[in-house]
């Protein structure tokens, strides 16, 4: 396990995390950390990752491992590391060592954990295992937190509060993260006109990352077929023509994150088609970010987007009508189906597994409009959010030859034209923007996004 270089800064971060839910709930909270899982036999496990609660307050990937928290004091519960273990692994730290560098106000063995229970509340790991010790240790049943209820609920909704505005701590990990994918983004673009396959791009990608020590935050995107939101494989052909649409994250070794996209002429040059399908969903992205500040609603900033999107399809005459009208009827969601980003830190997605408690402000929920239905934050911005933004146009057939679509906007879309842009599958342009006290600072400035440095990037 890498051991902090600068101990007592995390120390100090941690003490104020707890101090901080202290002035939020009364009562004990314990959280576990989860351990690691197998695949094929007990030996071959997944790359462990800790739950991102116990992460927040913990400060260190530690494997089964809990923290009892009560009053701003933390008391860590861990075992030592048997000593055959440092035939395979080396030597570990001791939970006294480790109870240092966190600044916990007490260490302890496994074995103690159950008479310090009682009464507490906690937040449901995913981990099965670790699942069933904190059903038999609480003597009680321990809800998914989407049906949490009583203290659990409550808190919940203090960890809510506290990890949506992030801490200088929080901040610094957050800008490595994002510095890092910077590179490794410049990194796939520079191997561009060399390689042969996506795979090889992603390699080169992936390779900045790992050289940092550092993984990445969520399974690469690095496609040609960029109208597959989420696409994960890697074996297609480069060819003079194709956008490469590259979604690519790092995570510190403390599990902060960042989330990047770009996209990008394999050729180095954008068609004329290309490029002004990209200038309007960068002029999309543009507007959302110079309107953001503490207040703004999030789901008006989405909105923003989809008009912005809606003008410049109106403009190329892909879509007839006034723009206004068209998002009212969610017309732009033909191209742009998903939200205008995500709450980001611990999770890439941060927060999620709390579903829709943490996303959506207390009274509010998911619309079934098609335009407004995967919006996954809809809160008003506050100082020390963390948000993407990552508008985009995509031609999904699933969608554009839906035959229910196509009889709504028979009259919208002009489908002569739109085959005039064949060679445009997807194109997302992503940042990661922080909400300031006076507006924003996008922590993935470094990286170009105008289509002239883009093209530059990849001809070298």
């Amino acid at each position: 396990m890498e051991l902090l270089t600068q101990p007592q800064h995390l120390a100090q971060a941690l003490r104020s995390r707890r101090e901080q839910l202290a002035k939020l709930i009364n009562f004990p909270v314990v959280l576990w950390s989860g351990g690691y899982r197998s695949r094929n036999f007990p030996a071959n496990t997944y790359p462990f990752r800790a739950s991102s609660h116990f992460l927040y307050f913990a400060g260190l990937p530690l494997e089964n491992t809990v923290i009892r928290l009560e009053n701003g004091q933390l008391h860590l519960f861990k075992d030592d590391p048997p000593a055959s273990s440092a035939l395979w692994h080396g030597e570990m730290p001791k939970r006294d060592t480790i109870a240092e560098i966190i600044g916990a106000d007490g260490a302890f063995p496994l074995s103690e954990l159950a008479s310090r229970v009682d009464n507490a509340a906690t937040i449901l790991v995913q981990d099965p295992i670790t699942q069933t010790q904190q059903v038999q240790l609480l003597n009680r049943p321990v809800h998914p937190p989407k049906t949490a209820t009583g203290i659990d609920l409550e808190l919940i909704q203090a960890v809510i509060k506290l990890r949506s505005c992030h801490d200088e701590a929080a901040l610094t990990e957050l800008r490595q993260a994002a510095q890092i994918s910077i590179e490794a983004h410049k990194a796939g673009m520079a191997a561009t006109t060399r390689a042969k396959t996506e795979a090889q791009i992603r390699a080169e990608m992936e390779k900045v990352i790992v050289s940092h020590n550092t993984q990445c935050a969520y399974n690469s995107i690095v496609t040609v077929h960029g109208q597959v939101l989420h696409n994960e494989e890697y074996f297609h052909p480069l060819q003079t023509g194709d956008l490469l649409l590259a979604d690519v994250g790092a995570e510190t070794t403390t599990g902060w994150a960042a989330d990047i996209t770009r996209t990008w002429p394999v050729s180095g040059q954008f068609s004329p088609t290309q490029r002004e399908i990209y200038e309007l969903v960068l002029a999309a992205h543009d507007a959302c970010i110079e309107q953001m500040k503490p207040g703004v609603e999030y789901r008006d900033i989405h909105l923003l987007a989809g008009l912005k999107i809606a003008e410049g399809l109106v403009d190329l005459g892909i879509l007839n009508g006034e723009p206004s009208d068209l998002v009212e009827r969610d017309a732009h969601a033909l191209f742009f189906p998903h939200g205008i980003g995500h709450l980001l830190g611990l999770d890439v997605h941060d927060m999620e597994d709390l579903g829709d408690l943490a996303g959506y402000e207390q009274g509010r929920t998911r619309s079934e409009r098609f335009g407004l239905g995967y919006l996954r934050l809809n809160r008003p911005l506050k100082a020390g959010m963390l948000v993407t933004i990552e508008p985009g146009f995509y031609q999904v057939p699933a969608i554009l030859n839906d035959s229910e679509n196509r009889d709504k906007y028979q009259n919208v879309v002009n489908w002569e034209k739109l085959e005039k842009f064949a060679d445009v599958r997807g194109i997302r342009i992503e940042d990661d923007v922080l909400i300031t006290e006076t507006g924003t600072e996008v922590l993935t400035e470094d990286l170009p996004n105008q289509a002239n440095q883009i093209e530059a990037l990849v001809q070298g």
